[in-house]
């Protein structure tokens, strides 16, 4: 019962293999667009996951500004903070915040995918937001991935 195949490899910081990921946002619903974001940044797609590890991929997304959301979400759907004050709770609809930052948009839906703790905001690191239909990260030389053949 020593044989290699009844034995759990588990994956650590030196056995994991990051690759950097590029997906465009392009016409893509905000949630299920973020599920899969939120799966390559967590390593979920990859047969050697860990859950305690940071295993997964460098993700970039572009053309942030063009994603959509369905039914009356533009106006209905509201992100809360608050500042730390008695009543310092301020709100923003979908589309004031889109308006300001469309980046924040797609990144505030995949953080709310991701575990709450160190973890979390380790593999939060891991995510590149674009407007725009360029990004930073040629050298890296990111593999795209179109998520029509994903389906």
């Amino acid at each position: 019962m020593d044989t290699l195949s009844y034995k759990t490899v588990s994956a650590n910081k030196a056995t994991v293999t990051k690759d950097w990921v590029h997906l465009d946002a392009e016409g893509h619903s905000l949630g299920r667009f973020a599920s899969i974001v939120a799966k390559l940044l967590r390593g979920k797609h990859k047969p050697n996951f860990t859950p305690h590890v940071d295993c997964g991929d460098n993700v970039i997304v572009t053309n942030a500004e063009k994603i959509n959301l369905t039914g009356k979400k533009w106006d209905s759907k509201e992100y809360i903070r608050h500042t730390g004050y008695p009543g310092g709770q301020k709100s923003l609809t979908a589309a004031e915040l889109f308006e300001k930052a469309p980046e924040r948009l797609i990144e505030k839906s995949v953080k709310g995918m991701l575990p709450k703790n160190k973890l979390g905001a380790d593999l939060f690191r891991n995510l590149k937001v674009y407007a725009g239909a360029d990004h930073d990260h040629s050298a890296q030389k990111p593999k795209t991935i179109n998520l029509n053949d994903l389906k």
